[in-house]
């Protein structure tokens, strides 16, 4: 379906179906599409000019990078927090727990949970 990336790797898809998040890691930018009803994607837009080895979204829209810590940013791409993790490099990132308000982040050769106010979503 995407064809024009260095190293595709995070991937997240928005809950209402409509919006795929895709992270190029080899390009350095994660890219936006539209998934049409017929399932194709259209509409490739950037959203920012980061890419990430492993991504989330929450319950309020915001997009979580990883990389070098954790970067937030909302569905405008605006950056709105930054999670520094003390490690070379932060690979995989998901919520999880009883209330999917627990994010849990792998980096390098460890696992961190953080307790949140948002959710991930369903």
């Amino acid at each position: 379906m995407i064809q024009d990336m260095k190293q595709p790797n995070g991937i997240i898809g928005t809950p209402d179906g409509k919006r795929l998040y895709v992270a190029d890691i080899g390009g350095s930018k994660t890219y936006t599409y539209s998934i049409n009803q017929d399932g194709t994607l259209s509409d490739k837009k950037l959203f920012v000019e980061m890419g990430s080895d492993g991504m989330t979204i929450d319950d309020e829209g915001n997009i979580y990078l990883t990389g070098k810590g954790v970067t937030v940013f909302n569905a405008k791409g605006e950056k709105i927090d930054q999670i520094p993790i003390d490690k070379p490099w932060t690979g995989n990132i998901t919520f999880g727990g009883k209330d999917r308000d627990t994010l849990f982040i792998t980096a390098s050769d460890s696992l961190y949970s953080l307790k949140t106010r948002v959710h991930g979503t369903r």
